[in-house]
């Protein structure tokens, strides 16, 4: 079964030459083209497609608005924020509105064929690393530490794995670290997830840094 792509970027020329890079592949159908939010939010709705490759930066209605309004929707598809700078804000605004990570507009096609096959699979798009170098730059824009009682409901090892997560490693690292198997971990990740109400690693980050769990170099608070 193909995977059903939205295509959400004002420049037309960007819009036909990821369509172009997606559509030589026999697993991707590209289903739809929106040039702003707005009409990417009606176009999901009625094409219900499985990725979303979103522009942040778009007049009107912008991709981190867009990104809101869908999951707010209740939208099942995996969403990736396209942006031009490795560090953007916009970005970091996106993620917490629920997309599943970012990627850079000039990444090589081998990468955004990646990303997507990745996302469609249900994981995260950009490494843990990537985000979280992306939220210790703005680490001074988040809220302090908050109350949440859906963390009171993980176990002590669960704290652990999601910590581990935070920090940017990888299931055979925090494997490694913890001294559980790949297999254990991935579970303890899954239930993380399921408990707090997550769609993948990077809202664990996001997540983490939201609620003072880590500080801005990764540190255990």
């Amino acid at each position: 079964m193909s995977t059903r792509i939205l295509l959400v970027d004002d420049q037309d020329l960007l819009r036909m030459g990821f369509r172009m890079v997606l559509e030589a592949q026999a697993d991707f159908e590209v289903v739809g083209e929106a040039s702003d939010g707005a009409e990417a939010v009606a176009l999901a709705e009625r094409l219900r497609p499985d990725v979303i490759l979103m522009d942040v930066r778009m007049p009107g209605m912008d991709g981190v608005e867009a990104t809101r309004a869908l999951v707010g929707a209740g939208c099942e598809a995996r969403i990736i924020i396209l942006t031009t700078f490795d560090l953007d804000e916009y970005a970091h605004a996106a993620l917490r509105a629920g997309a599943s990570g970012f990627l850079l507009k000039d990444a090589q096609p081998t990468d955004l064929l990646s990303a997507i096959r990745a996302v469609a699979s249900g994981d995260a798009v950009v490494a843990p690393s990537t985000t979280r170098r992306l939220l210790a730059t703005i680490a001074h824009q988040l809220p302090a530490a908050a109350d949440d009682s859906a963390f009171s409901t993980l176990t002590p090892r669960e704290r652990e794995v999601l910590l581990q997560v935070a920090r940017g490693l990888s299931n055979l690292e925090i494997a490694e670290a913890l001294v559980l198997s790949e297999a254990t971990v991935k579970s303890h990740v899954g239930r993380v997830l399921a408990k707090l109400g997550l769609r993948d690693r990077v809202q664990i980050v996001v997540y983490a840094y939201d609620y003072g769990l880590v500080a801005a170099r990764g540190a255990a608070t």
